[in-house]
């Protein structure tokens, strides 16, 4: 998002509410300039803004590690990327302990609240419309970022909380310059702000507006929350002052008076947010031509779904196929995978996921007969049945064959949430991918305090009829389903590549396509990020969703001769990455020009 920068201008914040952004000279403390490459020594950081990245450097020179420079890039991106992610919301975090030669993972996974019965998400017996709910009280979930955070610090870091948070602090009180990205997120949601008090006061200017590119950005309110979260720890955001201006935000949504639009109030609670749990949870980990991967488990789909498509593609070698034939394989893969993703997964403290079976490589030679090498499927792929390879009886999956509302990362191209990649000189790494659901999240800002509220609960599916099954129906305290792929590579025990995206449903294809440009094409890192991208999940005809860019290329031409369709979609995802060289260098990789483009940088830099 933060390639570009721009002087400050000086004005002022005509808004009464508290936590409002005010604008007054002189402007914020220049950040550094970006750059999407950078190599070489002492640890290294990734992200889609240059002063989340600086405070993950700041932090690795002054001697913390990789967790605690992963916490300070999230913390600065709930400033400068608020749309996105932020301590409104939640995430899953990859941790490799180096010295333990051990993979962790914390899902910090926004809950439903315990009174978030399902038939809640329905009127007049059918699922409440998208739109409306998203813009509600009725999407929020139980926010899990900041204890997330406060337990990876706990258990694998090596600097408090208190100390983390201070880059992020002064970012919020100095300000940052308004880019085109960040004005862009806003006019997206003029609409949605207007209509609620505490939004329009902190993103929209006396004019109702977006504040102009040029303009600086401050948000004393949210530099107040992570002032008291510093002195009293989470638990002032869970159980204290903060916990309940959630809890009356979500229950009394702050609309303006005369405002069109309906907007639901939610059911959260205090008991919810004081019972909120991280779990921490085994990586899914399976192996590809030699190379160990280790991804999350359920609720996110993103492990399993990359490991069955990885599963699947072995069996076809890249260096005897051409790059389109391989390609061609690669999204039938990825459609049979995601067939399965749709009917097997879900929370497991509610759905009984057939882990080992989806990972079985009989299972996936079983498979693989679906799928033809010579021509696209032009109709959506049916769920197989790995329950036989889990060693229980066979069963039918539990997707319904009825019409479905399918969470919001299937129904719209979710560009948001937001991925961080760090490494440290130790070799510890962190991959971790954060978010609020949709751009801008359910559009309330907690009033005084200066975040966005997630909408993540809109990542369930709703069956046409309430007493429906389906393993990511709602529930009271269930986690939705999640696509998020962060991913760490080794071959013979040694990191090779962390990695991760944001993009809704799209981040499985996207950390998929990378892996693939890497691993099988043999590409540099920074190429294999910046290719162009297609993406097929089990579309219910022969049309993936594919970048401008790769329309234009000689494999899209080969692959509308085998069948396949494509619609222009725009830009998919914003990855970024870390490559452990031979030399014992690193290479940190961010978008050189989606979402504006990101910013990588290293301890040492080798010239």
């Amino acid at each position: 998002m933060r390639r570009l920068l721009f002087s400050a201008s000086a004005s002022l914040c005509l808004g009464l509410v508290p936590g409002c952004a005010t604008l007054p000279a002189p402007g914020p403390t220049p950040a550094p300039l970006p750059s999407p490459t950078a190599t070489g020594r002492g640890g290294a950081a990734a992200t889609v803004d240059v002063r989340a990245t600086a405070a993950a450097i700041d932090i690795l020179r002054a001697g913390g590690n990789a967790v605690d420079a992963a916490v300070a890039a999230a913390s600065v991106l709930g400033v400068t990327d608020p749309y996105s992610c932020g301590i409104g919301g939640g995430g899953f975090m990859l941790v490799y302990l180096a010295r333990e030669g051990r993979v962790v993972t914390l899902d910090h996974r926004e809950t439903a609240p315990q009174a978030l019965e399902r038939s809640r998400l329905y009127e007049n017996g059918a699922p409440i419309p998208l739109e409306p709910l998203v813009t509600s009280g009725l999407s929020v979930g139980v926010p899990g970022s900041l204890l997330g955070w406060d337990e990876a610090l706990r258990r694998h870091g090596s600097r408090p909380l208190a100390t983390v948070l201070q880059p992020a602090i002064r970012v919020a009180e100095q300000g940052f310059d308004v880019d085109p990205t960040f004005f862009e997120q806003t006019r997206h949601n003029v609409e949605r702000f207007r209509d609620f008090s505490s939004s329009a006061a902190l993103f929209l200017g006396p004019d109702g507006q977006p504040w102009p590119v040029g303009s600086t950005f401050k948000n004393p309110g949210l530099a107040r929350t992570y002032r008291l979260v510093a002195q009293g720890g989470p638990r002032v955001f869970y159980r204290g002052e903060i916990a309940r201006a959630i809890v009356d935000t979500v229950t009394h949504p702050p609309v303006v008076p005369g405002a069109a639009r309906t907007v639901r109030p939610g059911v959260l609670s205090l008991e919810d947010l004081a019972g909120y749990e991280v779990h921490v949870r085994p990586p899914v980990t399976s192996s590809y031509r030699g190379y160990t991967l280790h991804g999350m488990g359920a609720p996110s789909s993103g492990g399993l779904a990359l490991a069955l498509t990885f599963n699947l593609l072995e069996a076809f070698s890249p260096a005897s196929l051409s790059r389109a034939d391989f390609l061609h394989r690669y999204l039938e893969a990825s459609r049979l995978a995601f067939a399965d993703r749709n009917a097997f997964l879900g929370d497991p403290a509610f759905v009984s996921v057939p882990e080992a079976g989806l990972l079985s490589r009989d299972y996936a030679t079983q498979r693989r007969s679906a799928l033809d090498g010579a021509r696209a499927s032009t109709l959506a792929a049916a769920p197989g049945n790995p329950l036989p390879f889990q060693g229980g009886a066979t069963a039918a999956p539990t997707s319904p064959a009825e019409p479905l509302r399918r969470a919001a990362e299937e129904t719209v191209l979710n560009k948001e949430t937001t991925h961080i990649t760090t490494s440290d000189a130790a070799g510890n790494i962190v991959a971790y991918t954060c978010t609020i659901e949709g751009e801008g999240g359910n559009g309330m800002v907690v009033p005084g305090y200066g975040f966005l509220l997630n909408n993540e609960l809109t990542d369930f599916d709703l069956p046409a009829t309430m007493d429906a099954p389906h393993p990511n129906a709602p529930a009271p305290g269930k986690r939705p389903r999640s696509s998020m792929s962060p991913v760490l590579v080794l071959e013979d025990g040694a990191p090779v590549l962390a990695l991760g995206s944001p993009g809704g449903s799209t981040i499985i294809t996207t950390v998929g396509q990378t892996l693939v440009n890497h691993l099988d094409f043999g590409m540099p890192i920074h190429e294999a990020l910046a290719a162009p991208r297609v993406s097929q999940r089990n579309s219910a005809n022969h049309v993936s969703q594919a970048e401008p860019e790769f329309l234009s290329t000689p494999e899209a031409a080969a692959l509308i001769a085998r069948g396949h369709g494509f619609t222009d979609v725009g830009p998919l995802g914003a990855t970024t990455a870390i490559r452990f060289n031979a030399d014992g260098t690193v290479t940190a990789v961010a978008e050189p020009r989606r979402r504006g483009g990101g910013s990588a940088m290293v301890v040492t830099p080798v010239k």
